[in-house]
This record gives structure tokens, C-alpha cells and sequence, in this order.
């Protein structure tokens, strides 16, 4: 059975000197302000779509580790997963090249080297990881605790 997931965006004006806001449908995002220039300077209170994709990629990706280890019969106490978006130009292009997966888990019994494996399948298995996959470097970084 598929889902389907909407968020809204409006937009007025030009690019440089205009701004909008964006939603989601489900009220579980409320309308938060997007400029142009929260994307390439300062977010100065505002967001921009390569922080949203950086917050659904955190989400996905700490919930697709949580079930690995589960299946691992190490359930994890807590998971702190940091994403990062690099946006930048590329050409004339401007582009998202790289996504900077960094996670701290608590997760009793498992060595360090088991926990960095589960943490790979879960950035290659991950629906918004598979998304990404041929435009956008994933990289991994792990930080195992007892």
C-alpha cells in the first residue's frame, strides 16, 4: 500500500529579494519562512529545502538504524543523528553534493565496529538515502556508546 506524504510552499516575488514559506499537510510542520538567502548565507530565523531534506534524512536514516539493530537483537537506548546538507555551486548549477550523516548511539552490547556496519546498511537502506543515490555523496561518521 503506498502513502503519500504533501507539503505546500509559496513564494512571492524575485529569487534574491522575494521569500515564501513552506508546509506540511499533516500540521506536524508548521508554515515556516524560506528565502534564498537563508540557502546561501545566514538562516537568520528562516529555513531552506537543503535543511528540511538534512531533517528527513536524519529522521529516515535513525529510524532504518534503529531497526537493523533491533534485527541484531541490540535495540538501541538512543540514537543522535546529525545531517548536513552541503549546498553549493557546481558549474553553473547550483547543487546538494554531499550529505554528512554523523551518529552517537547508545546501544548496550554491540562493539563499535558492529555498530559503524549497521550504521552503513542503514545510510545505504534508508528510503531518503535510496532517494539520493547517484547525485549525492552519503558519508557516515559513528560514535559508539556502552
Amino acid at each position: 500500500m503506498a502513502t503519500q506524504r504533501r507539503a505546500k510552499a509559496v513564494w512571492e516575488h524575485d529569487l534574491l529579494h522575494g521569500s515564501g514559506h513552506v508546509q506540511g499537510e499533516s500540521g506536524a510542520l508548521p508554515s515556516v519562512p524560506v528565502s534564498w538567502s537563508s540557502r546561501t548565507e545566514l538562516a537568520q530565523g528562516r529555513t531552506s529545502p537543503e535543511e528540511l531534506l538534512a531533517a528527513a534524512h536524519a529522521s529516515c536514516f535513525s529510524m532504518a538504524l534503529a531497526s537493523g539493530l533491533t534485527k541484531q537483537q541490540h535495540p538501541p537506548e538512543r540514537l543522535d543523528v546529525t545531517a548536513t546538507a552541503t549546498f553549493e555551486k557546481v558549474g553553473e548549477s547550483w547543487t546538494v553534493t554531499t550529505m554528512d550523516l554523523e551518529v552517537v548511539g547508545k546501544v548496550p552490547g554491540i562493539t563499535a565496529d558492529a555498530f559503524a556496519q549497521a550504521a552503513k546498511a542503514a545510510s545505504e537502506g534508508c528510503p531518503i538515502s535510496r532517494a539520493l543515490k547517484g547525485n549525492v555523496a552519503i558519508r557516515v561518521v559513528t560514535a559508539h556508546t556502552a
